[in-house]
């Protein structure tokens, strides 16, 4: 009897854990069932509020946190993670490609990875960002235009708006939703190595061109194909730094945070803006990826921005924290969306575990979630999430070309044309063309192109201005070039371009901006055969030249003007009267910088808006 006692109580506590794990085992397969075709979120008919609610019911704190989660799609252990952890966001970062770098391989390579993600239990598309700050410049044959530093320069923010809707519509050719641009820094120590990718000096250029890429890049509705999801950056005050230090300590109280830093923003948002990108540096020495007042505080509760915060890269693990503070310290602080971008796992099971300890609340989560959703639904990624083709036609295409040509002409400053050297005449008998930057297409172009920190060369499709002098003169005019000068005798003018090599963040911090030796000779080498020397500058930055500039008869600040350079050629020879106007005060002196507009007892040699023209 006791044997059949024992039996019987074994047997029912046995089936007692059966049952409590199999109940387990229901309740999960419930909280994990694949929603039915016919769910709300599934609609395209039914409001975004809606769509978004039912959606984010369905979601475990798992797949939340996925869609709080960007990485560079270099880094993933596994495709399969793509919809395994439900990632909202890859991105291709500076040297992140495919192994070719054609409109085609681009395209290839975004389907592939959005079909991955739609591969996930609730079929969540991804959302693909990129650094496409100066047109589509990873992309082999797509148009480059000036950086931002030039663009500034023409005071025309109709040309910025659509240099932008064109820069969208090759991004989205490529299949890719996210610009991480405009850029709306307002650079105000040019030691700064970012400084070319602010539209100036003043707070009023980051409001007007700021606004105006928004609208060119996300158009009337993020629904159209050939239109894309913006990204003003780096919010806020990274322009401001200290002695130009990328990454650096913005020192400043408010009221002056406010009046130059903060207005690019304010319109920005006005403007419908998508997403922010939140500053590596701090304001006064709290670094702003937890700046719990700039970022929710300030900009979405006073402000009122609804989109997405999104941190930079790796910043988080810059605040001063362990692994585990930083995160919760980030998100608490109000960043939606973290660029990981290399240790997503990590993030992943950081980020539930100050959930579950209660450090992070549910509500702030589902906050984030709510806006990354809204954006992937205003997008239409979940009806139409692969690549429209019918785009690529138009990557580089002539008419691409002649708008970025365009830019580049508005954007020259003319600074200096003793004796009305300029425009030359087109028939002249002989031209000799020097300089490093004369027959160098990377050089134009700058950093971020075809690469982070961009590199010299041929790099991609386009025209050097030593190819653009040549397609402008009459067939019986002689042109001859050298690098270094030399060969110069006997012409009636040269032309020596000169400049900065290819740099972007971190390697172009400098603390002399003086130019090259090699430029100084080159320029020495030409003027020494006798003849009037036109020096064409191309530069992120202004540069001291106050050494030099005597000898020059004509001197052209170009910037970095990108793959179109008959543009330059144009200005060169006439075809189009020079109208830009600096966008930067332009030092005597090293020991004059920082200097902006408005400061008191300084003399510059170029002021801010300087610039001359033919008549």
């Amino acid at each position: 009897m006791r044997k059949v006692l024992s039996f019987i109580f074994t047997s029912f506590i046995l089936c007692f854990f059966l049952f409590s794990s199999c109940a387990g085992y229901k309740e999960q397969t419930i909280e994990r069932a694949v929603p039915p075709p016919d769910a709300p979120y599934r609609n395209p008919g039914n409001p975004v509020s809606e769509r978004i609610e039912d959606l984010l019911s369905r979601m475990t704190l798992e797949e939340k946190i996925g869609q709080m989660t960007q990485i560079d799609k270099d880094y993933l252990v596994s495709e399969k993670d793509i919809a395994g952890y439900c990632l909202g966001s890859l991105l291709s970062g500076g040297g992140s490609q495919p192994k070719t770098t054609d409109p085609e391989a681009w395209a290839d390579m975004y389907d592939r990875y959005q079909q991955m993600a739609l591969e996930s239990r609730l079929n969540i598309p991804i959302i693909y960002g990129i650094d496409a700050i100066h047109g589509n410049a990873k992309v082999w044959g797509a148009v480059v235009f000036p950086h931002n530093i030039g663009m500034g320069c023409m005071r025309n923010p109709g040309l910025v708006e659509e240099a932008a809707r064109i820069t969208a519509e090759e991004v989205a050719a490529t299949g890719i939703d996210w610009t991480f641009s405009p850029c709306i820094a307002v650079p105000r120590d040019e030691r700064w190595g970012r400084t070319y990718e602010g539209f100036g000096e003043t707070s009023e250029l980051a409001e007007i061109m700021g606004a105006a890429a928004v609208a060119g890049y996300q158009g009337d509705s993020l629904l159209r194909h050939e239109t894309i999801l913006a990204c003003a950056k780096h919010y806020c005050g990274d322009g401001g730094t200290e002695n130009g230090k990328d990454q650096g300590d913005t020192v400043c109280d408010e009221a002056a945070l406010r009046k130059i830093h903060l207005p690019g923003y304010i319109k920005a948002v006005e403007g419908g803006v998508g997403s922010i990108m939140v500053s590596f540096s701090s304001w006064n020495g709290e670094k702003l990826h937890g700046h719990t007042y700039l970022l929710t505080d300030v900009l979405k509760e006073e402000i009122g921005f609804s989109g997405i915060l999104v941190s930079d890269w790796k910043a988080i693990e810059q605040l001063p924290g362990s692994y585990y503070d930083n995160v919760t310290t980030a998100v608490n602080a109000g960043l939606d969306m973290i660029m990981v971008p290399d240790d997503y796992r990590r993030f992943i099971s950081t980020l539930k575990n100050s959930v579950e300890k209660g450090a992070v609340e549910l509500s702030r989560i589902d906050d984030a979630v709510e806006r990354i959703l809204r954006v992937k639904f205003e997008l239409g990624l979940f009806e139409h999430p692969l690549t429209k083709r019918e785009l690529l036609e138009s990557v580089g295409s002539a008419s691409h070309r002649e708008i970025a040509r365009e830019c580049v002409r508005q954007s020259l400053v003319l600074l200096k044309n003793s004796s009305e050297v300029l425009p030359l005449k087109k028939n002249l008998r002989h031209i000799h063309v020097a300089g490093r930057n004369a027959d160098d297409l990377g050089a134009q172009c700058g950093g971020w192109t075809m690469g982070w920190q961009g590199r010299g060369g041929n790099i991609t499709k386009g025209t050097t201005i030593l190819q653009a002098v040549r397609d402008t003169v009459s067939s019986g005019t002689k042109v001859t070039y050298s690098k270094n000068g030399n060969g110069a005798e006997g012409a009636d003018v040269g032309i020596i371009v000169i400049g900065e090599e290819p740099y972007a963040e971190f390697k172009g911090d400098r603390s002399d901006l003086g130019i090259a030796d090699a430029d100084i000779k080159a320029i020495r080498a030409t003027k020494g055969a006798g003849i009037p020397v036109v020096v064409v500058l191309i530069s992120g930055r202004p540069m001291i030249i106050t050494p030099s500039l005597e000898s020059w008869d004509a001197f052209i600040a170009a910037w970095l003007p990108g793959t179109e350079g008959q543009g330059v050629a144009d200005v060169i020879f006439g075809d189009y009267n020079p109208t830009g106007k600096l966008s930067h005060t332009w030092p005597r002196s090293m020991d004059q910088i920082p200097i902006n507009e408005g400061d008191t007892g300084t003399d510059p040699l170029f002021p801010y808006g300087f610039g001359l023209s033919y008549r």
